[in-house]
């Protein structure tokens, strides 16, 4: 087998496959990426068997056709110290050859016929949404999707699709963040994906995608990228249950003076005090120590009496950095149950700090 490709052509593929690979196990033939190159179109795989990635190409010239394995890691490294020109791989015996001019690399191969097959399509039942607006929603929701929660259900996205709307969800238990889609389904559906899934769909697909589903597996796929993951099974948090029916006080608030206020907070501390008073809004740092930070919105506020609460400042910015209007709405009960931040179709729910 004698293959050529550019070295950004290879370079970029190899960086999209770096998060489907084994990495803790080099010896593991998961820790490989499998090349399959035939005259018109070369495949090139990289899989953990939880996640997978399938990418095909027409830019490599293919001299001789041939299949091999190869450590992606150790590929990626070499193929970053080459030049911006065309790189040959060259089977040899069990090794791979790498040559650009005079450099030369050699790296051990595993037999690529006990390398993962990847789920196919024949059994999968296809799932219409708009492509787009699934996407910018797995984008909104990620930042609060748990990680390594022992329920390991909260340690992905809730894609809850029902006949009219289509609800994206995720929690890390200390808030919950989901967005709405309208839809006409002919059926509901109900999946948990994992987070690097939704992250890894984030970085790959920016237009129209297909996505197939099973008990088991979900599949992701336009003409370029090929991306399969295994679903989490479990039973989801009841949502709706979760989300305020109704807030006692509602504020209009602008986005970008909110953000600059609390960024001021945050070079004291994370966790700040709000005080909601009429047109005003006062933000100063919840810390024991000596240090103190405080600053004030003016704000078209009428309120009876003053309101006061503690929020951790990430899952507010975490929530602003993810909407596209000027203004945002905040709905508050007591001190010390959630409260609701939400734009369009856009809502988080936030546990306060307890004092």
């Amino acid at each position: 087998m004698i293959i050529s490709a550019r070295k950004d052509i290879i370079e970029s593929i190899l960086i999209n496959a770096q998060p489907f690979l084994e990495r803790k196990d080099p010896t593991n033939i998961t820790s490989h990426i499998y090349i399959d190159a035939k005259d018109n179109e070369t495949t090139i795989r990289a899989t953990d068997n939880e996640i997978g990635l399938e990418v095909k190409s027409d830019q490599f010239a293919v001299e001789v056709p041939g299949t091999f394995t190869v450590n992606g890691r150790k590929l990626l490294d070499i193929v970053r110290t080459l030049k911006l020109d065309n790189i040959t791989f060259e089977l040899e015996d069990e090794h791979l050859l790498i040559k650009q001019g005079k450099s030369k690399f050699k790296l051990p191969t595993f037999n690529h016929q006990e390398y993962p097959t990847f789920p196919s399509l024949d059994d999968k039942e296809s799932i219409t949404l708009d492509s787009i607006s699934l996407i910018k929603s797995f984008k909104k929701i990620n930042p609060a999707i748990d990680t390594n929660n022992p329920k390991f259900e909260l340690n992905g996205a809730l894609l809850d699709i029902k006949t009219d709307k289509t609800f994206i969800v995720g929690t890390d238990t200390r808030r919950l963040a989901v967005v709405e889609l309208e839809n006409n389904a002919n059926s509901e559906i109900s999946l948990i994906i994992p987070k690097k899934t939704i992250t890894e769909i984030q970085k790959l697909f920016l237009d129209e995608i297909e996505l197939y589903y099973n008990e088991n597996h979900l599949i992701v796929k336009n003409e370029q990228f090929y991306l399969y993951s295994r679903l989490i099974s479990g039973k989801f948090p009841d949502y709706q249950r979760i989300i305020p029916k109704t807030t006692k006080l509602n504020f209009n608030i602008d986005k970008k003076s909110f953000i600059d206020a609390t960024k001021i907070i945050t070079t004291i501390s994370n966790d700040i005090l709000i005080t909601f008073d009429n047109n005003l809004i006062t933000l100063k740092s919840l810390d024991n120590s000596n240090q103190e930070a405080q600053t004030e919105i003016e704000a078209p506020i009428t309120i009876e009496e003053p309101f006061t609460f503690a929020v951790n400042s990430k899952f507010m910015l975490d929530f602003l950095s993810q909407i596209d209007t000027d203004n945002f709405n905040i709905g508050l009960n007591e001190t010390t149950l959630p409260f609701l931040v939400s734009s369009q179709n856009f809502k988080t729910v936030i546990m306060p700090i307890i004092l």
